[in-house]
């Protein structure tokens, strides 16, 4: 499963339906990823850009794998809730969730799924918010 990749979409009416309280720039819906079409332009910006969104959103993708996909997204929404009635303040809630964690600590480094361990967003899943 490490080396399974998802589908890479680009789409701004999807993800303009899907985030309609926030601008989303890309999401993984397992098996896709699904990014802005701006990330398609072909510049030393976008170009470097769309690599760390796909490899942010690839690290949800073996997320969900390990998770079996439903149980991510139950798990995911569980957590953001309960953080979100610790904070009261969205953007934050959704900052300490595990899973996106993970995937922010690690975008950069387009190695990391490479060397990832499974469940690695475990150790985080008590941070405080």
């Amino acid at each position: 499963m490490k080396n399974w990749k998802p589908i890479v979409k680009y789409n701004n009416k999807f993800l303009n339906t899907v985030g309609i309280f926030f601008m989303i720039g890309g999401i993984s819906i397992f098996p896709y990823v699904v990014l802005r079409e701006t990330y398609l332009q072909d510049n030393k910006f976008w170009t470097k850009r769309r690599a760390k969104t796909i490899n942010h959103e690839t690290i949800h993708f073996q997320q969900q794998l390990e998770m079996l996909v439903i149980p991510f997204y139950l798990l995911y929404f569980l957590e953001y809730l309960i953080k979100f009635l610790i904070s009261f303040d969205g953007n934050k809630a959704y900052r300490s969730i595990s899973f996106e964690q993970e995937a922010y600590n690690n975008e950069s480094n387009l190695e990391y799924l490479k060397t990832r361990k499974r469940y690695n967003w475990l150790r985080l899943i008590f941070k405080s918010v």
